[in-house]
């Protein structure tokens, strides 16, 4: 038996890979907000041609409901890796719960975009804490052997959201309108947040230091200044010129270089925001590097195939989700498979794979018609999800277990991070290349136009998709940690 810290309680784990009862009690109540998090966050994906109709925006600014969301969260998870180490398990989940809950209700009772978009800032405030919380938890308190496999058992909860989230906002769309999502989520998290504060118990240690405001301050700037800066790329053929882009570009690049440079001096005394050492692993680096290009390449894709679906296809909102359905099942259910075949096998025989086959299904998307087969597009938006999902777990699993247990709750911040910074840029990117074709080609009401803007606009992701396929053939599992391991955990 070992023992880690639970605030001041230490908690007893056992070996051989078991997970004690009232471990599993604290993962399953922060996968339940992870849950919510994320039905959140794939509700409005589908929601920007009903948000461009009635609040009279166009699709360059209906495209920040989701930009802002990912922004955000690319702002504040950069501080999630200092929070985890100086507040507990407790207080770090009911901050956030709480945030995500007020952010909700005010997205639901905003009387226009502006207020919309501040409710969806406030919301992923509170989201960006939830995935590193629980994957820190995950790396803490799961033996090293066993470790693939709980990230499959996750993964069955964590793709149920995105299978309920698109159909389940079709059909609110269709029948009540969009501030229905934003209803129907909140109950479900104000009652996450009563099962945290009546059963949630602390995990892992706390230290005290205070936070250091200039590295938020720099963080904000770098990430903020970079994605709008990207964003700007499609306010180009409208006469905004060049220097709005070239200014948030380069203040954006400052910021970064400035935030990097503080955390490395920081770092030298254990008072970074963002710990920097994560990348002494060269898996880890490698890791992250394949998850940016893979993060860039779907979140840009998903935001654009659904206007796709509605405006070319001309589906309706709820047929439209449903063509999402079959994808996200089948990346939980392959959830458990994944990580056995992790635990057993390693990554390659998972990332090579999965690479190839979300690159391939991404080419595909690259040849849609206003002619193209609904069944074509399910069975291909399917095996894209198969791919992602023999991609992400092992990518997940693999970066956390190459670093150092003192090092977790950073490298959790690293990867959110990354995943959302570079989603926010793909979707800047693509969502601004679409636009301008469309516009080209006539705008919305003309469906060629449309599968026009789709088809050069997923392009991009496609050829960045075709790159990881050389990173899947560099990545490995590392070998079991015995500093990080329960004892009798490592092989």
């Amino acid at each position: 038996m070992s023992a880690v810290r639970t605030g001041s309680t230490p908690v007893a784990r056992p070996s051989a890979g078991l997970i004690p009862a009232r471990d599993m009690a604290v993962i399953w109540v922060l996968l339940a907000a992870a849950f919510v998090a994320i039905l959140n966050e794939t509700t409005m994906g589908i929601a920007i041609p009903h948000l461009i109709t009635d609040l009279g925006i166009t699709p360059l600014a209906a495209q920040w409901v989701t930009s802002a969301f990912m922004l955000t969260m690319a702002v504040v998870i950069p501080i999630t890796g200092f929070l985890l180490r100086r507040f507990t398990t407790r207080q770090m989940f009911l901050g956030a719960i709480t945030l995500f809950s007020v952010g909700t209700l005010v997205a639901a009772l905003a009387p226009g975009f502006l207020v919309l978009l501040v409710g969806r800032v406030v919301q992923a405030s509170g989201t960006a804490v939830m995935m590193p919380l629980l994957m820190t938890t995950i790396m803490n308190l799961v033996p090293a052997s066993s470790r693939g496999r709980m990230m499959g058992r996750v993964s069955i909860v964590m793709s149920l959201a995105p299978a309920i989230g698109p159909t389940m906002s079709g059909f609110l769309l269709d029948h009540f309108g969009w501030r229905a999502i934003f209803v129907v989520v909140l109950p479900i998290a104000l009652i996450a947040m009563f099962i945290g504060w009546r059963w949630l118990t602390n995990v892992g240690e706390t230290m005290r230091a205070p936070i250091d405001v200039l590295s938020v301050v720099l963080s904000a700037f770098g990430f903020g200044g970079l994605v709008f800066g990207l964003s700007q790329i499609g306010s180009l053929g409208t006469g905004a010129g060049w220097a709005p882009m070239m200014v948030a570009l380069a203040v954006g690049v400052v910021g970064l270089v400035l935030f990097l440079w503080r955390q490395v001096l920081l770092q030298r005394r254990d008072a970074a925001l963002l710990d920097l050492r994560v990348f002494g692993s060269k898996d880890f680096s490698l890791s992250m590097i394949q998850m940016f290009l893979l993060s860039l390449a779907f979140f840009g894709s998903i935001t654009v195939i659904p206007l796709f679906l509605q405006d070319a296809l001309e589906l309706k909102a709820l047929e439209a989700g449903l063509i999402v359905l079959p994808g996200a099942l089948a990346m939980g259910l392959l959830g458990p498979v994944i990580g056995r075949i992790y635990d057993s096998h390693g990554t390659r025989i998972l990332l090579i794979p999965g690479s190839i086959l979300a690159a391939s299904m991404l080419w595909l998307f690259t040849t849609v018609t206003v002619d193209s087969s609904i069944w074509l597009v399910l069975a291909a938006q399917t095996l894209l999800s198969v791919g992602l999902a023999l991609s992400f777990t092992p990518l997940f699993t693999a970066s956390l277990a190459s670093l150092k247990p003192k090092f977790y709750s950073y490298g959790s911040a690293v990867i959110g991070t990354v995943q959302q910074v570079a989603g926010a840029a793909g979707i800047a990117v693509m969502v601004a290349v679409f636009t301008g074709i469309v516009n080209a080609g006539g705008g919305t009401e003309v469906p060629e136009a449309v599968a026009a803007g789709t088809r050069t606009s997923v392009t991009i992701g496609a050829v960045i998709a075709t790159v990881t396929i050389i990173g899947a053939f560099l990545i490995r599992k590392p070998e079991d940690d015995d500093e990080g391991a329960p004892p009798h955990a490592a092989h």
